[in-house]
């Protein structure tokens, strides 16, 4: 059985189109493409960049040989405001009507300008107060972003089928089984970091940091001199290691990993602090372009104590007939194969 939906994930420095289909009891691929997107990307309102960019992502479907009209997208976490909130537990009829007084109090945007979204995460009652509770999953995109996604969806021909946020598709990839342990997720792309702590496969807390791989390559080529393209060759070589390359590599990056890592102590401290008498977190979970680099699981050992991991999408959701240097690359996928699995989860 093909999906009649495809998932397409388009960045400032990569695009990719990805369609499943299934044999039997597994996934298989039926269409794999990826390119480098025209240097006016999504962002620009022209309408001759528009065109352009309509014809990128056409050229590229038909290339993967994806033979299917409806497409499932995500915003970049850098272009939506995200927020998990707290709410006394209320029906769906009366969170309709609280939900954009809410939103005027989280969402630093005026209403106007932004399509807002929410779903319920989970319910919960206090067993020492009897107080019930829920978490809400709070999600706003700037409405002229949406329009600009449409129109260039359009001109290439496709059909919106959904639109999510990167984060919620990372997760869906990375999530396999209904027993996955508490993980904190840290998505590294090339501008900024999210990151997500899971418990029973439920999101929980979300949070953006404005550093990537951009920012590493940055802080490398100041202090040697290099040009960005060869910052970020130094750095996939290299790694963060202290073992390699002289630890000269790792001492240049070391503010920018910091940063991280400070964010990464918070979110523990604070889901340690809130959900002390719940689950422990067992993982941290890597996903994104900086994953792979050498050394970083083992920074995260090292300064969290905890079990760090790589996501790989395509090992963990056991995908056939993924080529070898894709399959090496796992977790840069994880942002399209979540998208590709929306049919099926």
């Amino acid at each position: 059985m093909k999906s009649d939906t495809f998932g397409l994930e388009i960045r400032t420095d990569i695009m990719r189109a990805l369609w499943f289909k299934r044999e039997k009891d597994s996934l298989t691929l039926g269409g794999l493409s990826q390119a480098t997107p025209p240097p006016s990307g999504i962002v620009s309102e022209a309408a001759v960049d528009q065109q352009k960019m309509a014809q990128a992502i056409r050229d590229m479907v038909a290339n993967g040989k994806i033979g299917v009209k409806k497409v499932h997208i995500a915003l970049a976490d850098n272009q939506v405001y995200t927020k998990v909130i707290d709410m006394p537990d209320l029906s769906e009829k009366e969170l309709t009507s609280a939900i954009r007084w809410e939103a005027e109090q989280h969402i630093p945007a005026p209403l106007e300008t932004i399509t807002l979204d929410w779903k319920i995460l989970r319910r919960q009652k206090d067993s020492k107060t009897g107080t019930s509770t829920m978490q809400v999953l709070l999600v706003a995109a700037p409405i002229g972003l949406i329009r600009r996604y449409e129109r260039i969806i359009t001109l290439a021909g496709f059909t919106i089928s959904s639109v999510e946020t990167e984060i919620l598709s990372v997760i869906r990839s990375i999530i396999v089984g209904d027993n996955y342990p508490t993980s904190v997720i840290v998505n590294i792309n090339n501008t900024s970091t999210t990151l997500a702590i899971v418990q029973a496969n439920t999101l929980i807390f979300t949070y953006l940091m404005p550093l990537g791989s951009d920012a590493l390559d940055r802080a490398i080529a100041a202090e040697f001199g290099f040009s960005l393209n060869q910052a970020e060759e130094y750095r996939k070589v290299y790694g963060v290691s202290e073992e390699t390359f002289g630890g000269k590599l790792s001492r240049a990056m070391e503010p920018i990993l910091m940063s991280l890592l400070s964010e990464v102590r918070r979110a523990l401290t604070f889901y340690n602090e809130r959900y002390k008498n719940e689950y422990p977190i067992y993982q941290i979970v890597l996903s994104g372009s900086a994953a792979r680099l050498p050394g970083m699981g083992l920074f995260f050992v090292q300064n969290c104590g905890i079990e760090t991991v790589v996501a790989n999408p395509w090992t963990s959701l056991g995908i056939a007939q993924v080529p070898k240097e894709i399959l090496e690359s796992g977790p840069e996928y994880s942002v399209v194969v979540g998208l590709a699995l929306k049919n099926y989860a």
